[in-house]
């Protein structure tokens, strides 16, 4: 493991503890701030890294969703986390054998939007949210619709807000 640079010990000893050996990095940027990665040994370990950030008096800033490979099903989700300065991100992989996550809603109150937009436009399972409604598109619409290939120039077209639901509506017509 790479000498610790500064930050919160029992969270840094915590995270590495869930995390398989080549799964924890320390980095700074240009400025000297201080960034840990930790990549999670499975979804199911985030159940015991939210707590431990919780207790620390960590502040959930944002949950980044993406594809780590174009051709893959698969998804990672990149929790950031704020303990004085420091940001820790914790990362996790959805794959057949761990499909879902647990909400981490019930400890930061400001994961319901993140969650329950990556429910909603990428079709990621969340399991526990205490509130897994819709909250932009239509009920009709499939969930994970936005993992379905819109072209760039309709999405970037002045008009792109008509252009893009028709798309869409069009596509999912065509699948019924």
């Amino acid at each position: 493991m790479q000498e610790t640079i500064q930050g919160n010990a029992k969270v840094i000893e915590g995270l590495a503890a869930l995390c398989p050996g080549d799964g924890v990095r320390h980095t700074t940027d240009a400025y000297g701030n201080a960034f840990h990665w930790f990549h999670l040994e499975n979804p199911h370990k985030m159940t015991a890294a939210a707590p431990l950030l919780k207790e620390e008096g960590a502040r959930l800033c944002m949950i980044s969703a993406y594809n780590p490979k174009e051709s893959t099903a698969l998804k990672e989700l990149c929790y950031h986390f704020e303990i004085k300065g420091i940001i820790y991100n914790v990362t996790l992989t959805i794959t057949g054998e761990w499909p879902n996550v647990q909400s981490i809603t019930p400890l930061f109150a400001n994961a319901d939007w993140h969650e329950r937009e990556m429910m909603e436009l990428l079709g990621v399972s969340i399991t526990g949210h205490p509130n897994p409604t819709r909250l932009f598109l239509d009920e009709e619409l499939d969930a994970g619709i936005l993992n379905e290939v819109v072209p760039l120039s309709v999405m970037m077209n002045g008009a792109s807000t008509t252009d893009l639901w028709e798309h869409i509506l069009k596509d999912k017509e065509q699948n019924a």
